[in-house]
């Protein structure tokens, strides 16, 4: 399982070092796409596939479905982990989340997701804030 928040550097040739925590875990090829919110998303390959096989399974026929997946599937790149367990964030990507020097890398369970750190933590504050509302909802759906 994928948890915890780290802040890290992209180093002058635009690499990231991933925790020791979580190298295990993704293995030697991660998949690295546009995520929600502005940030990416990384998947260790089993668990692209199985996003994949999910995302391929939406209706065609749904615009929403279309689009969705044209977004996940256009804004991905596998990309290798280096023996020092860095990679490489591709120009694009690195736009789309505005990654600047500094970044921070968050355990999501079965993904990494890697935040511009201001975009980060505007964000963590005001989730921050709505914790209690948001648990009160999923107890009502009866996710808690």
């Amino acid at each position: 399982m994928l948890i915890g928040e780290y802040i890290h550097t992209l180093d002058p040739k635009k690499r990231l070092s991933l925790p020791a925590k979580f190298r295990r875990a993704l293995g030697k090829t991660v998949v690295v796409t546009k995520g929600l919110d502005n940030c990416l998303f990384v998947y260790p390959e089993k668990e692209w596939k199985t996003i994949s096989r999910k995302l391929s399974e939406l209706p065609f026929g749904a615009a929403d479905s279309r689009g969705f997946g044209r977004f996940m599937f256009s804004g991905a790149t596998e990309v290798d982990v280096d023996s020092s367990g860095r990679v490489l964030i591709p120009d694009f990507l690195r736009r789309f989340a505005s990654l600047k020097d500094k970044v921070v890398l968050a355990g999501v369970h079965s993904r990494i997701e890697i935040w511009n750190e201001r975009t980060w933590n505007t964000y963590k504050s005001r989730i921050e804030k709505e914790a209690d509302t948001l648990a009160e909802k999923l107890g009502d759906v009866g996710m808690i």
